[in-house]
C-alpha cells in the first residue's frame, strides 16, 4: 500500500513547482495531494512566513503542529476528515479565517479561544445542537460564518434557523453568504 503525503515531500513538490522557498513564502498551497497528506505536523512551524495556507483536500484527521505559524491570518483545511477543532488554539490571537467545511466535526469547543477570528466556514459538518452552535459566540470578533449542511440547520427551516443564529450571535454581519439586517 502507498504511503501519504508528507508534509516535508508536498513542501519540496510546492517549491519545485514555485521555485519559491517556503520558509519566506506568504501564500502556499498543499491542497489536491497525491496521495493526500494524512498528518499535520511540525515542518509546518519552519513557515514563519505564511499568511495564508491551504491544506485543503487532503485525508487530515487532527489539527498539529502550527504553534510557530505566528504570521497565519487564513488556514485553509476544508475536505478533510477532521472530527473536531482541537489543535487550534496556538493561532488564538492571530487566525482571521478558518475554513474547514466538509469535515466530520461535532464539537466548537476550541473556537471559544480565537480572539482574532472573524470568518468561520464551517459548512457541511456535524453540528447537531445550539449548545455548540453558541460556542461560536464567545470568539469577538467573529462576523462572517458558513453553516448550512450541518443537522442543525437542517433540522429546522431556513428562516427559523437563520432568526435563531443571528440572535444568538449578535456580532453576526454575514451568515451563509447573505448579509445580516437587524431589526431597530
Amino acid at each position: 500500500m502507498a504511503k501519504p503525503t508528507t508534509i516535508k515531500e508536498a513542501l519540496t513538490k510546492w517549491e519545485e513547482r514555485t521555485k519559491d522557498d517556503s520558509t519566506k513564502a506568504t501564500d502556499i498551497g498543499l491542497q489536491f495531494q497525491y496521495l493526500p497528506i494524512e498528518k499535520m505536523d511540525g515542518t509546518l512551524g519552519t513557515l514563519i512566513e505564511c499568511r495564508k495556507l491551504s491544506l485543503s483536500s487532503n485525508m487530515i484527521e487532527k489539527i498539529n503542529g502550527i504553534g510557530n505559524m505566528k504570521n497565519l491570518k487564513i488556514l485553509s483545511l476544508a475536505r478533510n476528515r477532521l472530527k473536531t477543532l482541537n489543535g487550534i488554539e496556538p493561532l488564538a490571537n492571530t487566525l482571521e479565517e478558518l475554513w474547514v467545511s466538509y469535515n466530520l466535526i461535532e464539537k466548537l469547543k476550541p473556537i471559544e479561544s480565537m480572539k482574532a477570528l472573524k470568518v468561520l466556514y464551517i459548512s457541511q459538518n456535524s453540528i447537531k445542537d445550539w449548545s455548540e452552535f453558541n460556542r461560536m459566540g464567545a470568539a469577538p470578533k467573529l462576523e462572517n460564518i458558513s453553516f448550512i449542511g450541518n443537522p442543525l440547520y437542517e433540522s429546522m427551516d431556513e428562516a427559523t434557523f437563520r432568526s435563531e443564529a443571528i440572535r444568538r450571535l449578535p456580532n453576526l454581519k454575514q451568515l451563509d453568504s447573505e448579509p445580516v439586517i437587524r431589526g431597530d
